[in-house]
């Protein structure tokens, strides 16, 4: 695949970014793309490796390679139809995927993997701007009805499936706008919201109907939809956030990630945000707790926001600079990364719990902080101690908690329709049939496997799709 020798005549070239000087003055993508021709130079160094762990490393199993040799070739119209075969939304992969397939390249062993992502995200954009992508619309209609929870990167793929395969389809979303935390989780600096629109038009010529501001569970019953279709597939997200209750707790300024960025992404698009309820970094020492990918969205939209300070704390270890490859390779490693974000001015500080907050008239002033150990017990289970002398103070004005989910909200809806859950308090659901325990009720992405991915999201929702068109009409050429 690509140049027979171009691994070792033509070194790796990914992306940049607009200076952070520049970028952190608006909420608009600020990756630089690579022009046509060196794009095409990438794919050139794609290896005939025999075995392309990629694919492994890829959760949807795009077909990498392929794709790669027909940049470099420069079809690029067939290389979209490659990648559109594996997934439906590469411009959303091709963005926020932390691209697990890079790590499990060949040439990651060398520290050199192909820039797949990227390679990924100008294939999809060349696509748009060539007017190659239009709604494919059924030749057929099978009058079944399917309803849709959730519009999400689950909710979406699964949708479009089902309406390519000739089904009625209407997704329903609790906000006033499609994309689920697509929309409200991730902010518009990393993904443009124009992006989701495009394929909300392509959807809708396609037969998708889409229903805003109906909460399935509050305003929209659970039995209504059971009676009015012939499938109901849950594809919410897990929205029930890890909290942390210290002392002090209940002080105003103390916030989870997802009540914060979602108010952003509001003003973004010129939604109304009530002021009693504003929630604002300006002028404010703020304390991102959780080191993951929404504690980094926290420390972009606070440093835009205009924070005094910004401080991130992970309770676990500072990963190695550099993972060792004969130990993890081809799997995702940890590894020590730095987020855009994380770059454009934020502190990071590792091994540390929260003791306490403290405040003053009812507000945060300051968290109180110990240091931990990390060690394993007889059973070779990793335990956490506190540090005897090593507490400490930490001025916050903000404090935002971004440990993860829990697991989807179990409150109305989940307990409406009465489906069994796992043991995590997720919709238990297997990836055979993505077949809960009532009866027609489907389940797939975070709602049914927890907290993930985008890419894990839409390889559920394309698979809970043909799942569901075998359940429907007997057989299912859709492809898993």
């Amino acid at each position: 695949m690509g140049k027979t020798t171009g691994f070792m005549e033509i070194s790796r070239q990914d992306r940049t970014y607009a200076p952070a000087t520049d970028r952190t003055q608006h909420y608009q993508e600020f990756v630089i793309p690579l022009m046509t021709s060196e794009v095409s130079q990438q794919g050139a160094r794609c290896m005939d490796c025999g075995i392309p762990y990629c694919h492994n490393g890829c959760p949807i199993n795009n077909i990498i390679p392929d794709w790669n040799d027909l940049v470099y070739q420069g079809k690029w119209r067939e290389a979209l139809a490659v990648l559109h075969s594996t997934n439906n939304f590469p411009e959303f992969t091709g963005r926020i995927c932390p691209a697990p397939c890079e790590a499990a390249c060949t040439l990651n062993l060398t520290d050199e993997p192909v820039t797949i992502k990227t390679i990924e995200c100008a294939i999809i954009d060349k696509g748009w701007e060539e007017g190659w992508i239009e709604p494919q619309i059924p030749a057929h209609r099978t009058g079944k009805k399917v309803a849709i929870v959730g519009s999400g990167p689950a909710g979406l793929a699964c949708a479009q499936q089902l309406a390519r395969a000739g089904h009625n389809v209407v997704v329903y979303e609790k906000n006033n706008r499609i994309g689920g935390l697509l929309r409200y989780g991730i902010p518009n600096f990393k993904m443009d919201k124009q992006i989701i629109d495009r394929r909300m038009t392509q959807m809708q010529a396609e037969g998708v109907v889409f229903r805003t501001d109906s909460h399935v569970g509050v305003d929209v019953s659970a039995q209504s939809l059971q009676e009015k279709y012939d499938a109901v597939v849950l594809t919410g997200g897990s929205e029930k956030s890890r909290d942390l209750p210290a002392p002090g707790r209940e002080l105003k300024g103390i916030h989870f990630a997802m009540e914060f960025l979602p108010q952003q992404t509001k003003r973004v698009l010129g939604d109304e945000v009530p002021e009693e309820s504003t929630i604002s970094a300006t002028n404010k020492h703020v304390v991102v707790i959780g080191g993951g990918d929404t504690g980094s969205d926290c420390i972009g939209t606070s440093i835009r926001q205009g924070a005094a300070s910004v401080m991130q704390l992970e309770i676990l270890p500072k990963p190695p600079e550099k993972e060792d490859k004969a130990l993890t390779w081809p799997n995702w490693p940890n590894k020590l990364r730095t987020s855009s974000s994380q770059e454009e001015g934020c502190e990071r500080d590792w091994c540390v719990s929260t003791k306490s907050f403290e405040g003053e008239n009812g507000q945060v002033k300051k968290l109180n902080l110990i240091r931990i150990d990390w060690h394993k017990d007889k059973e070779g289970r990793w335990q956490m101690s506190e540090i005897p002398g090593s507490e400490f103070e930490l001025k916050a004005d903000l404090v935002l908690l971004a440990m993860g989910f829990m697991h989807p909200v179990h409150e109305g809806m989940l307990q409406e329709f009465g489906v069994e859950l796992d043991g995590r308090g997720n919709v238990k659901a297997s990836t055979c049939h993505y077949k809960t325990s009532v009866d027609k009720v489907f389940a797939a992405g975070d709602m049914r496997r927890g907290q993930s991915l985008v890419v894990w999201a839409i390889r559920e929702g394309r698979q809970a799709a043909k799942a569901v068109d075998e359940y429907l009409m007997g057989f299912s050429e859709l492809p898993r």
